[in-house]
């Protein structure tokens, strides 16, 4: 994943851009993905509001984290990607984007 200039002034648009728009469209084919996202959701759901603010600061510190651990994107469903693939799903479903587009 790239970190480009600005990133974080709109975390959940710029994951959106770089991860989620595709990952998005592959859950719509493949039902194992979307028990595993859903899985990432509900963790989610339980341990943070979803709100814009606080989605956007958990993905701050999530990306911050694997960034220190040398985590890079590469398409495989593994924890880190599905997690982020559930930061877009809540996105989206809750109409977080700040600038009105939709996912």
């Amino acid at each position: 994943m790239v970190f480009e200039e600005g990133w974080a002034t709109s975390p959940l648009r710029w994951l959106m851009n770089a991860l989620g728009d595709a990952q998005l469209q592959r859950m719509a084919g493949d039902p194992g993905l979307v028990a595993a996202v859903d899985q990432h959701a509900a963790w989610l759901r339980d341990a943070i509001p979803l709100d814009r603010e606080t989605l956007g600061d958990y993905l701050l510190g999530f990306l911050d984290e694997l960034r220190h651990l040398g985590w890079s994107f590469t398409g495989e469903s593994d924890a880190p990607s599905l997690r982020l693939t559930a930061v877009c799903y809540l996105t989206r479903e809750l109409g977080l984007l700040d600038d009105g587009r939709t996912a």
